[in-house]
C-alpha cells in the first residue's frame, strides 16, 4: 500500500508534490477550453461550438456526467448528447440556465460550476435547481440524447431493439450478465 508524505509524493512513485497538484487539477478540469472549442486532454475528442459559449459547452458536458454518472461512457458520448442545444433558438435559454448554476456555485464559494472539484459538491447544486425547467429540460433531453447513442449501447449490455429479429424470447433474453 502507498502512502502519502509530505515531502516525497507516493513512495515508490517518486510523485512530488507540485505533480499531484497539477495532474489533480487537470482531472477536476477535464477540458480545455480554447477559441471557439473544447476539446479532452486525454482523449480524442474536441466539439467546436457555434452559438455557445465554449464555456458554456464545457459545463452543459460536465453537468451532463453529473446527472448521469457513467464511469464507463467517455466525454465524446456526453458531448454528442448535449450538442442539439448548440442552436440560436436554444442558446439564451441555456446561457441564462449555466449562468444560474455558476450563480449558485458562486454563492457555495467557488469561482463557477467547473471549479468546483468534488462530485458530491456539484451534484449538491444540481439538487438545489431539480425542479427548475432549465434542468428538467437538460435532463429530459440527456434520456434520448446520451441513451439513443448505439455506440453506447454495448456498453450496458443491450443489443438493440428486438422486433425485427423476432423479439427477445427465442434470442437470450437472460443473458445480460450483470443484471
Amino acid at each position: 500500500m502507498t502512502t502519502l508524505t509530505a515531502n516525497r509524493g507516493l513512495r515508490g512513485n517518486a510523485l512530488t508534490r507540485r505533480q499531484l497538484i497539477s495532474r489533480s487539477f487537470a482531472a477536476s478540469a477535464g477540458m480545455i477550453i480554447g477559441a471557439g472549442f473544447i476539446a479532452a486532454p486525454d482523449a480524442a475528442w474536441a466539439y467546436e461550438a457555434t452559438t455557445l459559449k465554449p464555456e458554456t459547452m464545457a459545463t452543459l458536458v460536465r453537468m451532463a456526467r453529473d446527472i448521469y454518472p457513467h464511469d464507463r461512457i467517455a466525454d465524446e458520448f456526453y458531448v454528442i448528447a448535449v450538442k442539439g442545444y448548440d442552436t440560436a433558438e436554444a442558446a439564451p435559454g441555456v446561457e441564462a440556465g449555466i449562468a444560474a448554476l455558476n450563480a449558485a456555485a458562486q454563492g457555495a464559494g467557488h469561482a463557477d460550476y467547473l471549479s468546483i472539484g468534488w462530485e458530491d459538491d456539484r451534484v449538491a447544486l444540481l439538487r438545489g435547481m431539480e425542479n427548475s425547467a432549465f434542468f428538467q429540460q437538460i435532463r429530459g433531453g440527456l434520456v434520448t440524447g446520451l441513451y439513443n447513442q448505439k455506440a453506447v449501447w454495448p456498453i450496458f449490455g443491450y443489443e438493440g431493439e428486438s422486433f425485427s429479429q423476432g423479439g427477445y424470447l427465442h434470442r437470450g433474453f437472460d443473458d445480460i450478465s450483470w443484471l
